[in-house]
């Protein structure tokens, strides 16, 4: 995997982590409230694996977010 894409994923994961910071939820809520395995959502975190757009709308919506906000946008 490219340096670039790694410190996309970041990034990302980053943008993740202030929301859940922000609204006190685990990643296993996180996880519970989208469906998503906990095992494939620490993938997202250790940077070993690109969400899919499906389940970041399934991590926006559980997160009352807009898919802009995890990409430097404005909350909904």
């Amino acid at each position: 995997m490219d340096i670039e894409r790694v410190d996309l994923y970041k990034m990302l994961w980053n943008s993740i982590q202030v929301q859940l910071d922000k609204q006190k939820i685990t990643v296993y809520r996180l996880s519970k409230m989208t469906g998503i395995p906990l095992t494939t959502i620490y993938n997202y975190k250790n940077d070993e694996k690109e969400p899919p757009f499906k389940n970041m709308c399934k991590i926006a919506d559980a997160l009352n977010v807009s898919l802009d906000v995890f990409r430097g946008g404005k909350q909904k």
